[in-house]
């Protein structure tokens, strides 16, 4: 009797992991989501500032590597099979922490586009506290695959040491379109329903909305 009272409470152990894991696997998405939305507000109002407050054709000088669009996380998921998307994820809060620097930097304290730019950084700060808080401190002291170390590397090299073939001029509208474009993508359960199935990865997509919004503005 006790062997058999052992087994069916090692069962119900067993039974009720199976009920709480997937409950404690949902918890991140849900945190994560608000600091995301609510960056996203920010990012909805990039034209007026990021170009209409900017002289045409206006370029900052970035890292070859900071021009991270969906084609680079294509790119990285077809090279590396079982590329594991918390990974991405790191390097795309890695990736935007220096744009958004890169972005202010440019600006006098007086520019027109200053405080939304200080404004989206603390947001992004939000953002990417949570997403820390919401993974075990191991997870973020695991050794990289090699090409995202090395693309890491390249981001944390002092910029005396990057060679010049490696900076590229790019407008700040075009980095935060990217910023925006691949946070839908790696974090599309914060963006997209059960009954809106959207391929938030996919060029198609993004050149949709750009239709509606030319539309919107003639």
């Amino acid at each position: 009797m006790v062997q058999l009272s052992t087994s069916v409470c090692l069962l119900g152990a067993l039974l009720a992991l199976c009920v709480i894991e997937p409950v404690l696997m949902n918890l991140t998405p849900s945190s994560m989501c608000t600091p995301l939305k609510t960056l996203n507000v920010s990012l909805s109002h990039r034209r007026r500032y990021m170009k209409h407050n900017f002289p045409i054709n206006y370029t900052i000088r970035v890292h070859q590597k900071e021009v991270f669009k969906l084609s680079n996380i294509s790119r990285m998921r077809a090279q590396m099979q079982g590329l594991d998307e918390l990974v991405l994820q790191r390097l795309w809060f890695q990736v935007n922490q220096g744009v958004l620097k890169k972005i202010i930097r440019v600006m006098p304290d007086r520019h027109p586009s200053r405080p939304y730019a200080a404004e989206l950084e603390r947001r992004f700060r939000d953002a990417e506290g949570v997403f820390v808080q919401s993974h075990p401190a191991e997870v973020f002291q695991q050794e990289l695959p090699e090409t995202i170390q090395n693309i890491w590397d390249c981001l944390t090299e002092e910029p005396d040491r990057v060679p010049q073939s490696s900076w590229r001029l790019v407008s700040p509208k075009s980095l935060l379109d990217n910023f925006c474009q691949t946070m839908y993508c790696l974090f599309s359960q914060c963006f997209t329903s059960e009954e809106e199935e959207q391929n938030l990865c996919g060029v198609f997509y993004w050149k949709k909305g750009r239709k509606k919004d030319l539309r919107l503005e003639s």
